[in-house]
């Protein structure tokens, strides 16, 4: 199997290669690594349209080549199936990011935003997320990363690839792995929950006639409810959300359509 391997943390980040060390112990793997230079987290589907991007080609102390970018997560997907490397990937695995995506955060993830990439593209694709502080539920990056506190998440993961034509991921959809932090007891599928944000509008300072202001919170909540990614975490459990890039709310297409759109091309007083 051909594999694109990205992150949004960069290319040193050490998720990326727990998860690149694990998936080269499965048998019959070609592996492509491109990931951004430096951290990219928060980024999600943002990509470089106005200027060229810078690529670099580097050699690992194993002999692995890789490649970093001044681009996003997403630009790196772009990368791949433009050409950059020499075959078009068959699986995108974005990842181990260094932090939780769960629920509502995947709207801002670049972990996340990769991955999608590969659907919209028509590749499969999964998304790995792993936290290192116990018990703690939340996406905060931590701080004191080891290459154990990924090992159990990859070897999932690339259990995951091992077996991907036996693994049911319908046509357009990518799987989303939340691992959680100390033992894990097992893997749930499930949705994603919803976050509680605590974000307040603070000023830091003020300077020459402009103002600072801090309005993002390191410590958000989330809504306690059977069936989701959180309550998954919360019981000790990878969890596993199928997810795809359809937006459509297909009964608001249908309410919609009841209304007479075609009315509001005349002009309001035409209607007195």
């Amino acid at each position: 199997m051909k594999i694109l391997l990205t992150n949004d943390d960069g290319i040193q980040a050490i998720g990326l290669h727990a998860m690149r060390r694990a998936l080269l112990e499965v048998g019959d793997v070609e592996l492509a690594v491109i990931a951004p230079d430096s951290n990219r987290s928060a980024t999600a589907r943002s990509i470089t349209t106005r200027t060229p991007l810078w690529v670099e080609e580097m050699e690992l102390d194993d002999g692995t080549t890789v490649y970093a970018t001044d681009g996003t997560p997403v630009d790196c997907v772009r990368f791949a199936a433009l050409g950059l490397i020499e075959f078009e990937p068959e699986l995108i695995v974005s990842g181990i990011n260094h932090g939780f995506n769960l629920g509502d955060d995947i709207t801002y993830s670049g972990t996340v935003a990769a991955a999608l990439e590969g659907v919209v593209l028509g590749i499969p694709a999964i998304a790995v997320s792993q936290q290192a502080d116990r018990g703690r539920v939340d996406f905060r990056e931590g701080k004191g990363w080891s290459a154990e506190d990924f090992e159990e998440g990859a070897r999932f993961v690339a259990r995951l690839v091992e077996e991907a034509e036996h693994v049911p991921m319908p046509q357009g959809t990518l799987l989303n792995v939340n691992c959680p932090a100390g033992d894990i007891h097992g893997v749930r599928s499930c949705k994603l929950g919803k976050r509680i944000y605590r974000d307040r509008l603070e000023l830091a300072e003020e300077a020459g006639g402009r103002k600072r202001y801090r309005i993002y919170g390191d410590d958000p909540g989330y809504h306690d409810e059977p069936g989701t990614d959180f309550a998954a975490i919360a019981d000790g459990l990878i969890a596993v959300t199928p997810l795809h890039f359809d937006l459509t709310d297909e009964a608001g297409v249908q309410e919609l359509s009841g209304f007479e759109l075609d009315r509001l091309l005349r002009p309001a007083a035409s209607e007195v």
